[in-house]
């Protein structure tokens, strides 16, 4: 977590508006939900912190009288780092090193943490997507307390962290693949828990990051150290957090520009290969359109990036429109991710504002429209395949993500996820904040639908889709699931009116 890599000292947020779950707990239950507990609620004890000149022989000496397994680096009240059990088995014990250095040479220095008054789920997300047991709780700048794995435990929510610290302990890609089998239970068990749409895509798309990240450690273990910095990048349902049991790969790479073909070409064939093949194999089936980092126009220097996104939002011709789409939605997930980060602030310079570009956006997103009759009535595919069915997908959830995002290329947010850029979208201006939340409300409608739709189809033994039949839900649901679709309608007619060619 260090070395200036994807792990800088770290606070998850969650909007507080997707903590609760509807369906609730058993009377008497004294296991909370974790999407609704407060992190305060499961801290248990007054932290227990030392200073960084502390020997580890005292500092060992001291977890043992308080039972503990881990203890907190503070100097004037401020958290310095940590130390884990962990770390005195594996940096300590099994290294010989001397007992009494200072503690601040096995350190996990500046770590994640969580506030005191966030929801427990957002330690849940970070256990999980970094595969740590240990997070520091914070009030504002004083030290609270710690949470462990264990506390998360006791709420009975926690097989993500689990089973992302399972990934993490695999040796090779067919382990991988194994581990991936129970994402569907993974996601069964949201749906059955009422899970908002919003927190089971979070929660999802963390097993797959955990997946990517530790296919790129053992591709490194097999290559050795990348010969130049990089970032791997997920664009898409990835990038945005709102992946379900049914994805498939959308990635890209970003090079250091200090990146030579001629040298470091090979490895990173090689690396990249190794990842797409390897997330393939456990169900993240290849791009069709191959936008993944093994192909190589998508594998490039930074300034290779930034030519590109240049030339899309200055020639916003179909194919260009067509790309934005999948890497305007991009987040970084191993590597130097700084690479990312620079390149994404000169491309929302470029974009706010920018009305042509944004015109051509705004008409490469009405290309999806709700399935809606002359009557405003549902309007079920009429042939084909999957005739009588709505796909929630590409005419559901879709034409939100694309209003989301010209908003937020409009505006020059940096949201990715796409509730946050409609929160933030209302927020500032760019749409209305009854707007804002209607469309919230009917994106967690349709991704919710979609989610119940697919656990149902896993229960019975089939492959998740995103085709549902209207007979399949109540009168009731089918009036919900017009009002969406007239929501999302009525909102594509108020942008294709205020960004014309």
């Amino acid at each position: 977590m260090k070395n200036g890599f994807l792990s800088p000292t770290t606070h998850i947020t969650m909007d507080p508006n997707n903590w609760t779950n509807e369906a609730g707990v058993p009377s008497g239950d004294a296991a909370l939900n974790l999407m609704s507990t407060p992190v305060s609620a499961l801290i248990n004890r007054a932290p227990i912190t030392l200073p960084p000149h502390t020997s580890i022989r005292a500092a060992a000496q001291l977890m043992s009288e308080q039972r503990v397994s881990s203890v907190l680096i503070a100097e004037q009240g401020l958290l310095f780092g940590l130390i884990t059990d962990r770390d005195l088995r594996n940096r300590v014990i099994a290294a010989g090193l001397d007992t009494q250095r200072p503690i601040m040479d096995i350190a996990t220095l500046a770590p994640f943490f969580v506030n005191l008054h966030d929801p427990a789920f957002n330690a849940l997300l970070l256990m999980a997507r970094h595969n740590i047991h240990h997070v520091p709780v914070l009030d504002g700048q004083r030290i609270a307390g710690m949470i462990t794995a264990t506390d998360l435990t006791e709420q009975h929510s926690t097989s993500a962290v689990y089973l992302a610290g399972d990934i993490y302990k695999q040796t090779a890609v067919e382990g991988l693949q194994r581990a991936s089998t129970r994402i569907r239970a993974l996601q069964q068990s949201l749906a059955a828990a009422d899970a908002t749409a919003y927190n089971t895509g979070h929660i999802i798309t963390v097993i797959t990051d955990a997946i990517t990240t530790r296919l790129l450690q053992l591709g490194e273990a097999q290559l050795g150290p990348a010969p130049v910095d990089y970032v791997w990048v997920a664009a898409g349902s990835q990038a945005r957090s709102e992946q379900t049991a049914k994805s498939d790969q959308d990635n890209c790479l970003v090079l250091d520009d200090a990146f030579d073909e001629s040298v470091h070409g090979a490895y990173f064939r090689e690396l990249t290969r190794f990842v797409c093949t390897g997330l393939d194999a456990c169900g993240y089936v290849f791009c069709p359109g191959e936008m993944m980092a093994m192909t190589d126009t998508w594998r490039q220097p930074r300034a290779r990036w930034a030519e590109y996104f240049r030339r899309w939002t200055s020639q916003p011709e179909p194919k260009a429109l067509m790309l934005t789409c999948v890497f305007f939605d991009l987040r970084a997930i191993h590597g130097q991710a700084s690479l990312l980060d620079g390149l994404r602030r000169d491309v929302l310079q470029n974009t706010r504002g920018n009305t042509l570009f944004l015109a051509h956006m705004v008409g490469n997103a009405l290309t999806h429209q709700p399935p809606l009759g002359l009557f405003k009535g549902l309007s079920p595919a009429r042939s084909g395949e999957h005739k009588g069915t709505i796909d929630l997908k590409h005419t559901g959830v879709v034409p939100i993500v694309d209003l989301a995002r010209v908003y937020a290329l409009a505006g020059g947010h940096a949201e990715v996820n796409t509730h946050d850029r409609l929160l933030t979208a209302g927020e500032g201006g760019d749409i209305s904040a009854q707007s804002a939340r209607d469309l919230r409300d009917a994106l967690e409608f349709l991704a919710s639908l979609r989610i119940r739709h697919q656990a149902q189809q896993i229960a019975q033994g089939l492959a998740p889709d995103n085709f549902l039949d209207p007979a399949e839900i109540s009168n009731f649901e089918r009036t919900q699931l017009r009002d969406a679709f007239q929501v999302v309608q009525t909102l594509q007619s108020v942008l294709s009116n205020r960004y014309k060619f």
